[in-house]
């Protein structure tokens, strides 16, 4: 027959028993670990990973919209103002209440939010885009994504960015790095970017950009497809170099992503009854109607972005790819 154990056994026991229980619901509520939340995107403060970087506007050094004033004038520190309302304009009747509170929760916007715009940022490097965005325009968009496949995130998504004109009330942003497209290829303006070499084609800065910003040490931008691609975009003919082979592996995660956070954005694109992609506006109506990944073209009949040579097939097949191995 077993012994009693002493108190002093009891005790000692209870405290190994606590520090246990401890132990698990740190576990349990500490979240994602250091490594997923530099991997994840941020929605009403929880993070949700997706497997590529995301530098958040948190980390040092980032891209942060919340603040007021020029990022990169001379060195001249913010001064900490918010720049934006934690409020989504034009939202639904139905959540006309819940938005007079000040926030909506994450389901609540869920219900709002059912696109993703898609921009080229004719700035060449995010670290450019976002002086030009901040420092000269005062506009904004959630996510940057350089030309080495790096994210960068500027806002919760909670919060309406200014890109867009009037999809910014229901509509996720992102800005990819690149010079842009031309009626007539390889231009003098095309020709400040772009250099050959024995591997073909890379991408160059002009040499009034100092400091490009890209977080890759040594990092040479080349474009997916060796040629330049020409296509037909607003009822006219544009010439582009394609996007980075990282661009594209890093924005069919944050499109699977932004699937698993806003079920509404859908992994499509408008298309024709041939099936292929929408090359022109849509017109407001049916912007407003489409839940799923529009161009910038798509919004407004003044842009062209993001161009002949983006790949809507292979980003969107991607994305499912990835989206099916995320969580629900």
């Amino acid at each position: 027959m077993p012994s009693r154990p002493t108190p002093v056994a009891r005790r000692r026991a209870a405290t190994i028993a606590a520090a246990l229980a401890a132990l698990l619901l740190a576990r349990c509520v500490s979240g994602p670990s250091l490594a997923e939340r530099e991997q994840a995107i941020v929605t009403c403060g929880q993070a949700f990973p997706i497997g590529a970087r995301v530098v958040t506007w948190r980390e040092p050094g980032a891209y942060d919209a919340y603040v007021e004033g020029k990022r990169f004038a001379d060195g001249e520190p913010p001064d900490g103002k918010k720049r934006y309302a934690p409020l989504r304009g034009s939202l639904p009747d139905a959540l006309a209440a819940a938005a007079g509170r000040g926030r909506l929760s994450l389901d609540e916007l869920r219900q709002a939010v059912h696109t993703f715009v898609i921009h080229y940022d004719v700035a060449g490097t995010s670290r450019q885009c976002f002086k030009v965005l901040q420092d000269l325009r005062t506009l904004s968009v959630h996510f940057l994504l350089d030309v080495d496949g790096t994210i960068y995130q500027t806002l919760d998504l909670h919060e309406k960015a200014f890109h867009a004109t009037y999809a910014n009330d229901f509509s996720i942003g992102v800005e990819i790095a690149h010079p842009g497209a031309w009626k007539q290829p390889m231009n003098a303006d095309m020709a400040r970017w772009y250099g050959k070499d024995d591997q073909g084609w890379f991408m160059k800065t002009p040499a009034w950009m100092q400091e490009p910003g890209i977080r890759t040490p040594g990092f040479v931008a080349r474009p997916d497809r060796p040629d330049i691609v020409a296509g037909e975009v607003q009822g006219s003919v544009y010439h582009q170099l394609d996007f980075t082979p990282q661009q594209y592996a890093a924005l069919a995660r944050l499109c699977a992503g932004l699937n698993q956070v806003f079920p509404r954005i859908r992994l499509e694109a408008p298309r024709n009854p041939d099936g292929t992609v929408v090359n022109r506006a849509l017109g407001e109506a049916a912007v407003r109607a489409f839940d799923g990944v529009v161009g910038h073209f798509h919004v407004q009949t003044n842009k062209q972005d993001p161009g002949p040579a983006f790949q809507w097939d292979r980003v969107l097949r991607e994305a499912r790819a990835v989206r099916a191995t995320l969580g629900p």
